[in-house]
C-alpha cells in the first residue's frame, strides 16, 4: 500500500521554528520527525510515500532522499494552490488509481509505537475506510467523533464549541481511505472536514481506537514532550567508538554519535543525546532529556537540562539552557541564563503571535529561533520567544 503524507503547512503556532522549516523536519530521536514517520510506515509495509510539500519545500526535498534509508521510496508533490488540508490532499489526486486505497498521514503528528500498522490491521479486518482515533485532554482542538456500538464513526464535529459538548475521541490524522475521498473533496470545495462528514454519511468509516502515545505538534513546547517520549524508551547507552571520555561522569542511557569531543570534568546524566561532531567543554553538565544536535558547542562550565538544541548551536561558557528549544545555528554568549519558572500562578504562558497561550508546564524556558544571537550575560524570562535571526545585545534581560 502507498502512503500520502501531508507536510506542506506552515503552522504559525509553532513559531519561531515553523518560520524557517516545515514541522516534519523538527529533530526527533537523532533524526527528524519525517524520518521517524517513514521508518514506521516501512515497518507497516508501505514501500512508496508521496509527500505533499509547500512551505520551505526545498528544505524537505533536500533533507529526505528519494531512496530513504528506511527503505521507503519517496516522491514529492508540490502544493501550488490553497493552504488547507483539503488542498494538500487534492494536490496528489493523480498519484492514485480509481478505487485504490492508501494511507493518509498528517506529517506533524507523532506516535512512538506504530499507529500505521494498527490502522492497517483494522482496515484488513473489515475492508472499509478506517480512521485512527484516540483520547486526548484537549479534544476541543481537533475533530471529535461519535461511534456506534460496532466502532463505526457516525458523526464528526470539527473543533467543537463548549455548548456542543466535548468528546474524548478525536481524529489522529491517520486514515486508510480510497480515491473516493478526492470526489468528496471536489463536491465540498476542498474543505477537508466537510469531505470527511460527507464520507461518513455515504460510506462506512471504521474507527481504529489507538491507546498509545499520540501528539500533534501544535506549539513549540510539544518538541520537549516528543523528545521525552523518545528518550523514555531508551534502555542502554550507545557511545561511538571514536569518542573518548576522559575523567567524565556518566549515568543512564547516554547516546553519543561519532567524532564528539568531550573534555575532562564533564557530567553526563542520561537519557541524553549528543550529535555528531559536537564539542562539550570542561566541567559542562548535560542533564537528563537534553538533545544536543550535530556540530554544536557547549562551553566550559555550561549546563543544559531538558532542552532540545538543533544542529550547530553554540552555548557560551557558564550559561544555563533549561527546558528550552534552540534553533539551528543559534548562538549564546557567555553567562546566559534561561529562566524556567514564572512567579505567576498556573504555570508558564507563552506569547504566540498576538495570543498568550498557557503551556500547562510548571517549568518552561525559552524558544530561540534559527540563527538568533544572544549576547553575553543575558537573562531570558520563562516562556520567551526569540524570532529567527534576531540579535540581542549584551547584558539585557529579555521577556
Amino acid at each position: 500500500m502507498k502512503a500520502l503524507i501531508l507536510a506542506g503547512g506552515r503552522s504559525p503556532n509553532m513559531a519561531p521554528f515553523s518560520a524557517t522549516r516545515p514541522n516534519p523536519l523538527i529533530p526527533v530521536d537523532g533524526a527528524t520527525l519525517m524520518d521517524h514517520t517513514l521508518g514506521l510506515l516501512k515497518q507497516a509495509g508501505v514501500n512508496l510515500a508521496h509527500i505533499v510539500v509547500g512551505h520551505e519545500s526545498a528544505q524537505m526535498v533536500n533533507a529526505i532522499p528519494s531512496d530513504h534509508p528506511s527503505g521507503v521510496k519517496v516522491h514529492f508533490v508540490e502544493q501550488t494552490r490553497g493552504s488547507g488540508i483539503g488542498h494538500a490532499v487534492a494536490a496528489a489526486k493523480d498519484r492514485f488509481a480509481p478505487g485504490e486505497h492508501f494511507l493518509l498521514v498528517y506529517g506533524d503528528t507523532f506516535t512512538a509505537d506504530n499507529i500505521f500498522s494498527y490502522a492497517l490491521q483494522t482496515y484488513s479486518l473489515h475492508n472499509e475506510t478506517t480512521a485512527a482515533i484516540c483520547h486526548t485532554a484537549a479534544s476541543e482542538k481537533y475533530g471529535n467523533v461519535y461511534l456506534d456500538t460496532d466502532a463505526r464513526i457516525t458523526r464528526l464535529i470539527e473543533k467543537p464549541k463548549k455548548e456542543e459538548g466535548l468528546y474524548n475521541y478525536v481524529l489522529t490524522g491517520v486514515f486508510v481511505v480510497s480515491s473516493t475521498l478526492f470526489d468528496h473533496l471536489d463536491k465540498n470545495g476542498l474543505d477537508m472536514a466537510a469531505a470527511l462528514r460527507s464520507l461518513i454519511k455515504k460510506e462506512t468509516v471504521r474507527a481504529a481506537i489507538w491507546d498509545g502515545d499520540w501528539l500533534d505538534l501544535a506549539y513549540p513546547w510539544d518538541i520537549l514532550t516528543v523528545n521525552k517520549i523518545c528518550m523514555d524508551q531508551w534502555r542502554e547507552a550507545r557511545i561511538h567508538e571514536s569518542v573518548s571520555i576522559p575523567q567524565a561522569e556518566l549515568r543512564g542511557p547516554v547516546r553519543i554519535e561519532k567524532n564528539v569531543e568531550i573534555c575532562s570534568g564533564v557530567v553526563l546524566q542520561g537519557p541524553l543525546f549528543i550529535g555528531e561532531g559536537s564539542f562539550i567543554g570542561h566541567h559542562a553538565i548535560i542533564r537528563p532529556y537534553s538533545y544536543i544536535g550535530p556540530g554544536s558547542v557547549i562551553g566550559r562550565g555550561a549546563e543544559v537540562k531538558n532542552a532540545v538544541l538543533f544542529k550547530n548551536v553554540r552555548v557560551g561558557s557558564q550559561s544555563f539552557i533549561g527546558d528550552s528549544v534552540v534553533g539551528e545555528k543559534a548562538n549564546f554568549g557567555p553567562g546566559c541564563m534561561t529562566i524556567n519558572t514564572d512567579n505567576a500562578a498556573g504555570g508558564v504562558c507563552v506569547r504566540i503571535g498576538r495570543k498568550k497561550v498557557a503551556s500547562g508546564f510548571a517549568k518552561l524556558g525559552a524558544f530561540i529561533g534559527d540563527g538568533a544571537v544572544v549576547g553575553a550575560s543575558n537573562t531570558i524570562a520563562a516562556g520567551t520567544v526569540v524570532e529567527a535571526g534576531r540579535k540581542i545585545d549584551h547584558n539585557i534581560s529579555v521577556r
